[in-house]
């Protein structure tokens, strides 16, 4: 197993236990606990496969994506209070899915001839759908758009993979250059309490 699929086994799992953990402070039936950490782990990969065209879906054709998950899941539920209790491996292990699944996204779109503007995209909708769903379910705001540098993140890193791959920079440092950055970009987001610039209500 390469370093990239290693990756995308442990964000996949890390998404399916953030999933999990929002639907159970709200309180959701054991179902509903399923559904959501489902969701939230498959989300992007879904909708991404879906607009490119690449069906069946990446999960549906490899069964260890529903052994992780529904494994992290139990896990999950069996260990909650546990689990609440480390946070920054949560988040590290958060913020490598997001690279990674940014990563693929880009290079599924790149293989079906789409161009990189929109590839960029793809990489995005890989890394963020997933908790977007999640939180929409869980009647919440989606983190994206009020709290922390999430998707401005995925940004930053693809553009650094793309930059990377057409000076033909080899595979793997362009992988783990866009993941780094990521990392730190959301690190130093994280420590110094940076965010985009909110809109306001003029007549406030």
């Amino acid at each position: 197993m390469d370093l990239l699929s290693f990756a995308d086994y442990a964000g996949t799992c890390a998404f399916a236990i953030s999933g999990t953990i929002s639907a159970t402070q709200k309180k959701l039936d054991l179902f509903g606990a399923t559904f959501i950490g489902f969701v939230t782990a498959i989300g992007g990969g879904t909708i991404r496969d879906l607009m490119l065209g690449n069906t069946p879906v990446t999960w549906i054709l490899d069964s260890k994506y529903f052994i992780l998950i529904l494994a992290s899941i139990l896990f999950t539920l069996v260990f909650y209070k546990y689990i609440l209790k480390l946070k920054q491996t949560l988040f590290l292990f958060d913020t490598i899915g997001i690279g990674v699944f940014t990563i693929i996204g880009i290079e599924k779109a790149l293989f079906f001839g789409i161009n990189a503007p929109i590839s960029m995209v793809m990489g995005l909708s890989s890394a963020v759908i997933g908790g977007v769903i999640r939180d929409t379910l869980c009647n919440d705001v989606p983190l994206i758009f009020h709290k922390e540098i999430y998707a401005t993140a995925c940004i930053i890193g693809g553009s650094v993979y793309l930059v990377l791959q057409h000076f033909n920079v080899e595979t793997h440092f362009s992988q783990i250059a866009t993941i780094s950055s990521i990392i730190i970009i959301r690190l130093l987001a994280i420590k110094y309490n940076l965010s985009l610039p909110k809109i306001t209500n003029a007549q406030e």
